[in-house]
């Protein structure tokens, strides 16, 4: 009987995973809000009652949207800078790896956090938590190596910067011209210094 146990969680993490994906590649295009059990179904060949099943709520998978959006952050984002000494070399490597991000298409409406910052930065509620949640943890990050780059001014620059790779992404979801995710890391590296 474990094993039968064992084979439905599997496959439950594994329709989990990929609802979450699916949820979050739709929140970069079309937004946190337009996500719905039946597009999920038709976008993933999953039920809806197996979403459902597996989620309980709409508000349950826009969460795991988060979440998902989290983990992919962190391995195409965060993942490739940490082996570099914190401070100056990581925040170099964490933006060199953000553009890196965007290029590849990873998400296909650009950066994740960007699309529902806007969308959820006036709300509340558990989806709004989690985004500032996602949110507030990158600018932590920046803040902490610019303090360990003894930067003056930490927060103000971790806002500079996030603010710079920002307008890159929505000039590069725009216009489709890498020379403005150039001219946002030339940007951020000279805040970094």
């Amino acid at each position: 009987m474990d094993g039968q146990v064992d084979g439905r969680r599997a496959r439950g993490d594994a329709t989990r995973q990929r609802v979450a994906r699916e949820a979050a590649d739709i929140a970069t295009t079309h937004g946190l809000d337009s996500i719905s059990v039946g597009l999920l179904a038709t976008a993933t060949g999953v039920s809806k009652s197996g979403i459902l099943t597996v989620f309980g709520s709409r508000e349950a998978i826009q969460v795991a949207a988060v979440a998902e959006a989290r983990e992919v952050y962190r391995q195409h984002v965060i993942a490739p800078a940490w082996g570099k000494p914190a401070g100056i070399a990581r925040l170099r490597a964490v933006v060199d790896s953000w553009i890196a991000y965007l290029r590849a298409g990873v998400f296909p409406g650009g950066c994740f956090l960007a699309a529902t910052s806007a969308e959820y930065g006036h709300r509340d509620g558990p989806v709004a938590d989690a985004v500032r949640r996602l949110k507030r943890e990158w600018l932590d990050l920046l803040e902490a190596d610019l303090r360990v780059a003894k930067a003056r001014y930490a927060v103000l620059d971790a806002f500079a910067i996030d603010a710079f790779l920002n307008a890159g992404n929505v000039r590069y979801q725009l216009f489709g011209d890498d020379a403005e995710l150039a001219s946002a890391r030339l940007l951020a590296r000279r805040v970094i210094g």
